[in-house]
């Protein structure tokens, strides 16, 4: 077994949200086509959302704009975001589900008292509501959103803040993530990550950006 997977010395653990935790793919879909159609602009499909989401809701947006203007306009960029925040924040819970393996997970952290904390590049206030509506809210003792810092991953803040708020050390926390951001923020913060293999990437390999271990579940962490 990879040294990793061995929990008994980690009393921190953070999570990734999208694409970790939760299967959100679906309702970023049907909440950017129901942007877009407010904006009286051409649908995308939902396999482009998948292969564009990962690194939050602007670059999400950009990612959109630069497909349909065959190049970056900031000022359409904006005008998409500012309407799919509106649109998603009121459909942020009609297909998403939990990945198999998750709740599991979260229960054999609570039997050893682990201290779980969710570090999404999502808004603040969609990633607590997410929480929320899925009943998963109350395994965290905390909640970092893309908004809630100056930065956000893969700049390492959202992990040194949640390190420091916990008071503690690198080496008794561990991050849990499916995307470059993820390991490059861990790396940045001397922090142990984890990464599954079913999440968004932003259309990359996910062995691309070298991560220290794949999994393809969390009930893998859980010793049998």
């Amino acid at each position: 077994m990879n040294s990793l997977a061995d929990l008994s010395q980690r009393q921190l653990i953070l999570f990734d949200l999208d694409g970790t935790l939760v299967d959100s793919a679906r309702d970023l879909y049907a909440s950017m086509n129901m942007a877009l159609a407010e904006l009286g602009r051409p649908t995308v499909t939902e396999q482009q959302v998948r292969t564009w989401v990962g690194k939050g809701a602007s670059q999400l947006c950009s990612c959109v704009i630069q497909y349909q203007e065959h190049g970056l306009n900031p000022e359409l960029q904006q005008q998409l975001l500012q309407r799919f925040l509106a649109v998603y924040q009121r459909h942020l819970c009609v297909d998403t589900e939990t990945y198999e393996g998750v709740l599991e997970f979260f229960d054999y952290c609570q039997s050893k008292q682990k201290t779980l904390a969710c570090v999404t590049n999502k808004p603040f206030d969609a990633a607590h509501s997410l929480l929320k509506q899925l009943n998963i809210l109350d395994r965290f003792s905390l909640v970092i959103g893309g908004d809630s810092l100056i930065n956000r991953k893969p700049h390492p803040e959202p992990l040194l803040h949640t390190m420091h708020y916990f008071e503690q050390k690198p080496a008794h926390t561990l991050m849990i993530g499916d995307s470059r951001n993820d390991v490059e923020a861990a790396r940045a913060a001397h922090v142990d990550c984890i990464v599954l293999s079913y999440g968004y990437n932003h259309g990359e390999d996910i062995h691309a950006c070298s991560p220290q271990m794949v999994i393809d579940s969390l009930a893998e962490l859980i010793p049998r």
